[in-house]
């Protein structure tokens, strides 16, 4: 994630990521730039969110990459907006998912979930 300012920060960043920005990246890219920011300790919020297999390749590479001195991992909430305008029927039937979905990441440490449903991400969040 690009650094809005040099100076010290106070609180936690969030990472607002348009469906927009998302849309002509490879998988990798999309992963890469999650964790990045994570890493970083900022939160991230997908306006679309990821493909079943893009959640689990990134769930996939944060094992690899945690460490206990550096980085306790991601915590990660998703919801789905109503899809079944959006869908075919064809596409219900056949089980299709759709990525329109809400998803917020951040580090382990940081955010803890006290509430979802399918409205509804609660989130605390709190500083290093």
């Amino acid at each position: 994630m690009a650094e809005v300012t040099n100076k010290p920060r106070d609180g936690v960043q969030i990472d607002l990521i348009s469906g927009q920005r998302m849309e002509g990246m490879a998988s990798m890219e999309k992963i890469r730039m999650i964790l990045d920011g994570v890493r970083d300790g900022n939160i991230v919020v997908l306006e679309e969110g990821l493909s079943p297999d893009e959640e689990s390749r990134l769930i996939e590479v944060t094992m690899t990459e945690i460490s206990p001195d550096e980085f306790n991992g991601i915590e990660i909430e998703t919801y789905p907006q109503s899809e079944a305008k959006d869908k075919s029927l064809l596409d219900r039937l056949m089980g299709k998912e759709s990525t329109k979905k809400l998803t917020v990441i951040g580090p382990a440490n940081q955010i803890e979930t006290l509430h979802k449903d399918e409205t509804l991400i609660s989130a605390l969040v709190s500083r290093k």
